[in-house]
């Protein structure tokens, strides 16, 4: 099962990206997905740092196996999970 996550409505709000990313995290942990999708967009840049930062922190790291960033389209991300 794969999730997506498109951050283009909620850019500019810094506590609504927070918790949807947390949320995606937990549902993709709840449903055991293999892969999230994660669209910050082109822009700047600044959304996606400030996902890879919320994806390194400690807590987060340790729930999922690893990260991709689209070679092809470089407003995207996926995550991938691995469950035992």
């Amino acid at each position: 099962m794969k999730l997506k996550l498109d951050l283009h409505d909620i850019y500019n709000n810094s506590r609504e990206i927070d918790r949807a990313l947390h949320g995606v995290i937990q549902e993709a942990v709840r449903i055991k997905a293999t892969q999230v999708e994660i669209i910050p967009g082109k822009g700047s840049g600044q959304l996606k740092k400030k996902v890879l930062r919320f994806l390194e922190q400690k807590e987060i790291k340790a729930l999922y196996h690893r990260i991709d960033k689209d070679a092809k389209n470089h407003g995207r991300l996926f995550v991938y999970f691995q469950w035992k």
